[in-house]
């Protein structure tokens, strides 16, 4: 396997000026990944290993009745073909729940199909060749019965819950009363598709047993989670696990969980003795590792006379598979920006044969907020209101359900600089108002975006050694948004020395356990962890000095000292200073270390509404006669609290934007009716943007300060963006047609029926 994670606090890109936070570096694994040099996890090739392929089903629903395990076996090259009839045992049922954040798994546990491309075996050779020819001679087939998909496929039902323990109805004042006391009203039923996680890097593992030991590459959000998974599953201890994830290609969310594919490549190294390596193809993706879930949403809306919410009533269906339980909660979008004194969220489902959707960037909120966002846009055209007014007009001060207060001077600064870079104040109320030189209709659009400001549980592991130096340590995941390069920026502060001063060590189970990379919280989660960390062992060192008579700190313990440059100063006095080596020399120590956390503050959880807060103006043309779409340019305005590293963060927010026009106009996951098998599983077919789709994109960070999420003040940027941008995008084309399409992503034959009709 691999040596240790490579030193990412080497050849800093940039000297510091002042404090680290807040600088722009560019990302300190950069160079590593454009010369090839940075190892993924299929990257791996341990001595003596095989290749497993995957064979899967071609069915959505039945039990697998033959496959040909004597013909794959004769092939050349292939060793053992693992199924149902000798997989190795497990300590525990792959269908099993003990926890929320616990999913069934289809690990060969009996013949049953379960939906498309599911597992059904595994060929395990000494080429990837042999055992991808092997899968094929399996020729598997069927006991077929009729799959069950869509949102009308089977009877309907009330979840218990949705997302991960949110009550699937919500209700704050008497809707109807105030949808029936409304002077204008509308009620629009929205579709949006199922999507699909498609990160460049697929899931994929690499694995080696050493009697009860187990050594593993494989890329994941969430380390000490899949340690503990496996070690219920295999029945041995954590301890004895040791995974590295040193880079991710993308997540998305589903890599947030060890996934089905993943365990089977260990069941397959054991099965055989040797090392063995298992990569999903990315059609496989497309099933196991989870999705969004499609959605059909109603949106009820009452205003009265003055152009004040009255009632909402925002109701989500949508889907989980047939053996699992995940509910988009795409109607809780709804809870946190509008001022009504009544609002109702409610949500229904259907079962159908698929894999579990899962979590997959900003889920519920992408879902929902495209719907809340062109609801509140038609409702503002309904009452002849330039939408960013209607949304001034209505926006909370408090969060609507709790009643929680949160910070909503940040929101409204996103909206009036938003609006000034974009030049909103030339945009015509009416649609259909402005064309280009070439007769291509203009429009204009915009959305809020809103993402609540989680955090975790993480620790770290802080050091200083008599050479001045630091090492800084924890268990952090980087999906390739620069956290190493933002957490070695806390590290550094928090220890008082330069960033090339600090050795920062990630990405391996072996080291404190920083959380999950989830729910745009991990810079929050692990660097407050970093940040404690850090002030812990200065304040150890602070304790050596102050009670040292030898030194000039000594007697400061109630002026205190400040930490910079590798040297204690006192408060009071700076020129009253000394190194951090000559501390630890006079001591006899070659270092000192110390531990610490982070969690959420229960007090302000429980008295104060977090979110992050944004605003997003877009630009389309559509051809009046071909129908044919274009995002021309794109402005994001975003508060998100203390800003670590503004390069890095741009870079979140415009990927957000991005996602957001995808959700837009791009992306959906087409299934055959017939079958249940993905029709555009591969990047050819299924839609994401390329460069030519985002010609402009522009972002501003709004200055915010809130005292209360976390000490550091961060807020999450990773999914943001994409909650105003896919509803500014899909008002924008309404706005350049006068054609209101509610069903996404929004195709040219719906827009032209709309145009010619």
């Amino acid at each position: 396997m691999t040596p240790e994670i490579i030193n990412l606090s080497r050849d800093p890109a940039h000297v510091r000026h002042g404090s680290n936070v807040g600088q722009p570096l560019t990302r300190r694994d950069g160079i590593l990944k454009v010369k090839g040099e940075a190892r993924y996890a299929a990257d791996n090739h341990p001595p003596g290993m095989l290749y497993a392929v995957l064979a899967v089903s071609s069915i959505a629903r039945g039990r697998v009745s033959f496959l040909d395990v004597p013909a794959a076996k004769r092939h050349p090259g292939v060793v053992e073909v693992m199924t149902p009839a000798n997989r190795p045992p497990l300590a525990e049922n792959p269908d099993a729940k003990t926890n929320p954040f616990m999913f069934r798994l289809d690990l060969l546990q009996n013949d049953k199909v379960r939906y498309a491309n599911q597992s059904i075996a595994v060929v395990i050779a000494e080429t990837l060749e042999a055992a991808t020819e092997g899968a094929a001679l399996l020729a598997p087939q069927y006991d077929v019965l009729p799959a069950r998909i869509g949102l009308d496929s089977n009877e309907s039902f009330v979840p218990p819950v949705v997302g991960i323990g949110n009550p699937s109805e919500v209700r704050r004042g008497d809707v109807e009363a105030g949808l029936a006391a409304a002077s204008k009203r509308i009620e629009a039923t929205y579709e949006t598709p199922a999507q699909y996680h498609n990160a460049m890097e697929p899931h994929a593992i690499v694995v080696a047993w050493d009697g009860d030991k187990l050594s593993i590459e494989t890329p994941s959000q969430g380390l000490a989670m899949a340690q503990g998974r496996i070690a219920g599953l295999f029945g041995i201890s954590p301890a004895n696990i040791h995974i590295r994830s040193p880079f991710l290609g993308g997540g998305f969310g589903s890599k947030g969980f060890i996934s089905g594919p993943q365990l089977l490549g260990i069941l397959a190294a054991r099965l055989v003795g040797r090392p063995v390596k298992l990569v999903l193809r990315r059609e496989q993706m497309y099933g196991p590792v989870g999705y969004r879930a499609p959605t059909r949403q109603t949106m009820r809306i009452g205003v009265d006379g003055d152009g004040m919410l009255t009632a909402m009533d925002h109701h989500a269906k949508t889907v989980s598979s047939t053996f699992d339980d995940f509910f988009e909660p795409a109607a809780d979008a709804s809870h946190t920006l509008y001022a009504s004194p009544a609002i109702a969220t409610s949500h229904e489902a259907v079962r159908v044969d698929t894999g579990t959707p899962l979590f997959m960037r900003a889920p519920g909120e992408a879902t929902g907020s495209i719907v809340l966002e062109s609801a509140i846009d038609e409702m503002a055209f309904a009452c002849g209101m330039d939408p960013l007014a209607f949304r001034l007009k209505n926006y909370a001060d408090v969060e609507p359900i709790s009643g929680k207060p949160f910070s909503s001077k940040a929101l409204r600064q996103c909206y009036a600089q938003g609006a000034e870079r974009f030049g909103w104040a030339k945009r015509p109320l009416a649609p259909r108002a402005m064309r280009d030189e070439a007769g291509l209709l203009v429009g204009w659009g915009m959305g809020t975006a809103t993402f609540p400001a989680l955090m975790f549980q993480a620790e770290a592991r802080a050091v200083v050694r008599s050479d001045g130096s630091g090492v800084m340590e924890t268990g952090a995941h980087d999906m390739g948004q620069g956290a190493w390069t933002a957490f070695a920026q806390i590290a550094a502060d928090g220890l008082g020395l330069d960033l090339e001063q600090v050795e920062f060590k990630s990405g391996t189970s072996d080291l404190p356990d920083a959380g999950i990379a989830g729910g745009s919280a991990h810079t929050a989660t692990a660097g407050t962890a970093i940040h404690n960390a850090g002030a812990a062992v200065i304040a150890k060192l602070a304790d050596l000095a102050m009670g040292d008579k030898r030194s000039p700190l000594f007697g400061a313990g109630n002026a205190g000292v400040i930490a910079r440059g590798g040297r204690l100063h006192r408060r009071d006095d700076e020129t009253r200073s000394e190194s951090y080596g000559d501390i630890l020399g006079r001591a006899g120590l070659a270092e000192i270390e110390a531990r610490d956390n982070s969690a959420a503050d229960p007090a302000a959880q429980s008295n104060y509404a977090m979110h992050a807060h944004g605003a997003v103006f877009a630009e389309v043309k559509v051809d009046p006669d071909l129908g044919q779409i274009r995002v021309t340019r794109m402005v994001g305005a975003f508060a998100a609290g203390r800003v670590i590293n503004p390069r890095m963060v741009r870079s979140q927010l415009f990927g957000g934007m991005i996602w957001g026009m995808s959700f837009a106009l791009h992306e959906q996951a087409v299934m055959d009716p017939r079958s249940g098998r993905i029709l555009n599983a591969n990047l050819g077919e299924y839609h994401i943007p390329v460069n030519a789709d985002v010609p402009s994109l522009d972002v501003l960070t709004v200055d915010e300060h809130d005292p209360h999420v976390n000490a550091l003040g961060i807020k999450g940027v990773g999914e943001i963006g994409i909650t105003g941008s896919a509803g500014a995008v899909a008002n924008a084309v309404w706005h350049a047609t006068g054609v209101r399409v509610r069903r996404f992503p929004i195709g040219i034959d719906d827009l032209v029926m709309g145009l010619t009709g």
